[in-house]
Parts: C-alpha cells; structure tokens; sequence
C-alpha cells in the first residue's frame, strides 16, 4: 500500500461512523478486535472486509447508512422456516465481507470493492418506516454479512424494535466474543452458515477457522432468545461426505440441541469454484436423512425443488405441519400456540395463529422512492 494511500482515505465522511471494537497496537499501528481476523491496519488501510479502517488511529466504519439495495422477500428465502413463517421481510446488505469464500454467490457485493455499490442511502429511521410501509414483519440484514457493518445493524435493529419490527442476521458468525454479544442482544434471529466441519475446509476455502462459527453458534444456543437455523452449502467433493455430514450433525444435536433446524443447500458453479459441478439433488436428501437419523428435528434442503425436502414435519407424530413448494406455503397444521395439529406436540419456532400470504413474490426497492 503507498503512502498516498495511508494518508489520503477514499471514503466519504458523511458515512464514516467510529466504533469500539479495537485497540492500539506498539508499533501504532490499530488492531481490529470485532472479528477472529483481527486485522492490524497503519493509517489510511482498510480491513480485509474493505468497510472497515483505520482513520486517524481509530477503526472507524467507512459505510454507515449506505446500502447495496434493499428487496421485500419471503421470510423462508433467508432461509428461515420456523420463524414468522410466509411473511415479508425487508432484505439488505452493504458492500464487503469478512471471509473470503472462494464459492461465494452473493461476492458481486461481498468482495465489492467499489462505492458504486452502496447505490441507496439509508438511515436506520428511514430503514424502519419504510419495512413498516411495506407491511414487513422483520427486517434482514444479509446479502453480505452484518458482522463487518455491526453498528449500522444494531442501530437499524434499534429503530425497527421501537416499530415493532423484527431485526433477522443471515451471518456466518465470524465474530469475536465481546462484539457477539453487543450485536446478537439486538436480534430476534440469525441463520449462521455452518460452511463445513473441518478445519481444513474453513482455511482453504473461506479463509477463516472452524471454531470461531462453533463458538456463535453455541453462544446462540445457550445463552440467547435469538431464534436460530443453520444453513450448510454442499459442495461437491469438499464438505459433502456421509463422514463430515454425520459429524456436523451429530454435533449440533449434542451442542446445540435436536431443535435447531439444518438447511442443506446446493452449490451451484460461481466465482473462484466455476470448475466445481453442482450439488447433485441426492447429496442433499441425502445429507437431511443423516442429520434426521442424528435426531436433528427438523431439515431441510435447500436451492432445489423437494416439496417434501422443504416441508416441516412434527417430531413427535411425523405428519407435515407446514407444507411447502418453494417459498409458497401450501399446508397449515399448527395450532394458535405452535402446536402440532395432529397430535399436539409443540413444534419449535416462533409462530403466529395463522401464516402470512407474501408467497415466493420478490419486491426490489429503492429507499429514494419514499419520502
């Protein structure tokens, strides 16, 4: 990086917003301490996450109040299927990330490194009035990860709650303990990507570490109300073993209990893995016939369509409380208080006394348009 770099930042003050989660090295150089990478940044760097840097020997975040887009999806796309099932949620990222997944599907945004991208301006009151406008239940922060944007989240949490809104982190959960704990107070739900379950996949393919995502995912478990899924993406030939699959699911049932459900979603050829083919749909039955034989309660697949790979069966009785095709909702055996219709089994989520109606509608939105 040139001297001209260190001493002449790119960003734009109106977005600039300082933060906590650092401290000041011997050298004077400033370590990042919101996630495991702890980057040490010299004045003028940014972290490997791009939104993050150095400025006048503080870590500040250089894209407060921007966003890459927002859209109105179905709560069940995040993906979430025990959660406010068949409502609308607001959904929007910002640019950058903390991984460097070599399979990412979103790495348009996720490895921009162009402002260009935050293309709508957004405050975290204006975030909230218009999910309230548009009849939104939650509102989620995804696209790329919340973690590296973690104060304009919280603020936008803030301001959906005093609206009565829900806040939903889709997150690979590659944070430090004390950051988890001030971000994940302000969530009503996350779905942590469980990108594999070796340390060998973490560090090549994503260039992170494995225990880091345990230690959220347990923390999330035990010692929060956040409703939690977990989301693994297969693919073929690195994460996708009856082995790894058996393992992985064997520990969240031990870790993190048997209601916790499992999505398993299929790769599909993109950014630095073209060579790679995609998921076979069988891998994935598959993977969710182990993690139910591990006494996971309840998986899903994912990215492909199996009406019953989708659907939602009770524990307890095995019929299909919550029947799906793709986003739409086609069957409804819940009771008012999350019971199963048949034989009265409680179903874990959280749930209403009916479903909503958004259906697999996808609703582009531009902040600008509203007053």
């Amino acid at each position: 990086m040139s001297d001209q770099e260190h001493h002449q930042p790119d960003w734009d003050p109106r977005y600039v917003k300082e933060t906590r989660y650092w401290h000041t090295l011997e050298d004077g150089r400033v370590q990042c301490d919101l996630c495991p990478r702890f980057c040490k940044l010299r004045p003028g760097q940014r972290g490997l996450c791009f939104v993050r840097a150095n400025q006048d020997g503080k870590i500040v975040l250089t894209s407060y109040g921007r966003s890459s887009g927002f859209c109105v999806d179905p709560i069940e796309k995040k993906p979430l299927n025990h959660f406010l099932p068949g409502t609308p949620v607001l959904s929007f990222g910002t640019a950058g990330c903390n991984l460097a997944c070599k399979f990412c599907q979103n790495w348009d945004i996720s490895k921009s490194r162009e402002i260009d991208t935050l293309a709508d301006e957004a405050s975290p009151e204006k975030i909230a009035r218009v999910a309230e406008a548009l009849g939104c239940r939650s509102v989620a922060y995804t696209y790329n990860d919340p973690v590296i944007f973690h104060e304009y989240a919280i603020d936008v949490a803030k301001a959906c709650h005093e609206r009565g809104i829900r806040s939903v982190a889709v997150t690979a959960g590659y944070i430090t303990e004390e950051a988890r704990k001030e971000f994940f107070a302000h969530m009503d739900a996350a779905n942590v990507d469980l990108k594999g379950f070796t340390e060998d996949f973490y560090w090549k393919l994503t260039g992170g570490h494995l225990q880091p995502v345990l230690d959220t995912l347990e923390y999330l478990a035990k010692e929060t109300d956040v409703w939690v899924e977990i989301t693994t993406l297969l693919i073929p030939g690195w994460n996708d073993s009856d082995e790894e699959i058996d393992a992985m699911t064997r520990w969240v049932v031990a870790h993190l209990g048997p209601d916790v459900p499992m999505h398993f979603t299929a790769f599909h050829p993109d950014y630095k893995m073209m060579d790679t083919p995609p998921t076979p749909p069988q891998t994935l039955t598959r993977a969710r016939e182990i993690a139910l034989r591990n006494g996971v309660h309840y998986a899903y697949t994912g990215n492909v369509h199996d009406e019953a790979g989708e659907s939602t069966y009770c524990p307890h009785c095995g019929t299909c409380v919550i029947g799906r095709d793709w986003y739409v909702i086609t069957d409804w055996n819940l009771t008012a208080e999350g019971h199963c219709g048949h034989c009265g089994g409680t179903i874990a989520g959280v749930f209403e006394d009916r479903p909503g109606t958004w259906g697999a509608k996808r609703l582009p939105v531009r902040l600008a348009a509203f007053g």
